[in-house]
């Protein structure tokens, strides 16, 4: 059994898409690869979880359009790191 990876981001950091972020079948009532969110959207971490298959963080963020996506770290960029 591996090691979880730890997140590196916190629920509630501001972060920014940092590319345009597709259905990838999550949302069915969506069409197949439709545009959820585009880059540089604003949103917020609303909760932290572990991508089991890729042993890594999985981010739930709240955008600003209204959408919320599971995003993985290379996906957000945050507008401010976390305080020590």
């Amino acid at each position: 059994m591996r090691e979880q990876r730890h997140p590196r981001f916190d629920w509630g950091l501001p972060i920014l898409a940092a590319a345009d972020i597709h259905n990838d079948g999550s949302y069915p009532e969506q069409t197949a690869d439709a545009l959820l969110v585009t880059k540089g959207s604003p949103g917020e971490i609303v909760r932290v979880g572990h991508h089991e298959e890729s042993n890594a963080p999985l981010y739930l963020v709240e955008f600003q359009n209204g959408m919320v996506v599971g995003c993985f770290e290379e996906e957000i960029t945050p507008l401010r790191e976390r305080q020590p």
